[in-house]
């Protein structure tokens, strides 16, 4: 018994060790691949970078050349700095006056629908009621409703209403344009609050509106300055709509106006001019972004995680 045992044991022992070179053998090549993943990634990354920088840093230099410099040697350095071409831009070509309207347009725009966007994505999340799903789904149906098909009905819609040219019905349309986006982003960042802190404010007699206004709206604090900065830079960027409802060039926004002053220049030449009013339209969209980029990847994890 003595001999059966001991004669059992080397048989038994020397298969463990093959398998744990094997699995020793298999940590390599797992992390080789890992290596080569983020190689791969971190160089299209780089890439990506270069093709998106690239344009913004040759538009900014440009804007620093005169017209002959922009034609004879666009990829060098300028041999002399024309801070001039943005006070040309700014007085003479009305990108000031523009870029004044598009501030009060997307400031006002912003505000509206950051207060309606919440108000309605709280009680999508928070209230059941009849109709809510239908309700929220038309919202959904809303963000990939093409602008194009929308155009000649809002422009028969804010005409009738008298506010053609006006700032209140660009600020209307706009809000009306982010307000899908908006709802769907705050329903699902509301339905990730705890409600312990709502039900015991209604328990101290708190109304509805209270609980929303002191309690669920600062908790929802960075979700709401992550939509916002999407809603700033989209309505921003926004060519088609007051392309159609503002015809009053006193009111043009800014991307109107770069697109009358591009016009002009078949006429008049004054290129550094244009890329000066580029560059002072590239600004708020930059700044706004470096400002607040910790804050928009804050709301995005807060939201996934809780």
């Amino acid at each position: 018994m003595t001999l059966g045992t001991s004669a059992s044991a080397p048989a038994t022992a020397p298969p463990d060790r093959p398998q744990r070179r094997r699995s020793d053998a298999g940590a390599p090549g797992a992390s080789t691949g890992e290596r080569t993943l983020n190689v791969f990634t971190h160089g299209f990354l780089a890439v990506w970078a270069i093709l998106v920088a690239a344009p913004l840093l040759w538009a900014v230099l440009t804007s620093f050349k005169t017209d002959s410099e922009i034609f004879t040697s666009p990829w060098s350095l300028p041999a002399q700095w024309q801070f001039g071409n943005f006070a040309r831009a700014w007085t003479t070509a009305n990108i000031g006056i523009y870029f004044v309207n598009s501030l009060i347009v997307v400031c006002a725009s912003v505000v509206l629908v950051m207060l309606l966007g919440s108000m309605v994505a709280y009680v999508l999340a928070r209230y059941e009621f009849p109709g809510r799903g239908v309700i929220y789904y038309a919202f959904i149906a809303g963000m990939t409703f093409p602008i194009f098909l929308a155009l000649v009905p809002l422009f028969f819609v804010v005409q009738n209403l008298g506010m053609l040219g006006t700032y209140q019905g660009l600020i209307l349309v706009y809000t009306a344009y982010a307000l899908p986006f908006t709802v769907f982003f705050m329903t699902g960042f509301f339905r990730t609050l705890p409600s312990a802190l709502a039900e015991a404010a209604m328990l101290d007699g708190c109304s509805h509106a209270g609980v929303f206004f002191r309690i669920m709206l600062p908790l929802a604090r960075p979700g709401l300055i992550s939509v916002g900065i999407f809603n700033f830079l989209g309505l921003w960027n926004q060519y088609m709509l007051p392309l159609v409802l503002m015809p009053d060039s006193d009111h043009y926004v800014l991307s109107q106006g770069l697109a009358v002053l591009a016009a002009n220049q078949g006429y008049r030449s004054d290129w550094s001019a244009l890329f000066a009013g580029l560059v002072i339209a590239l600004l708020p969209v930059l700044a706004v972004y470096v400002v607040f980029q910790r804050r928009i990847q804050d709301g995005l994890s807060v939201g996934a995680i809780k």
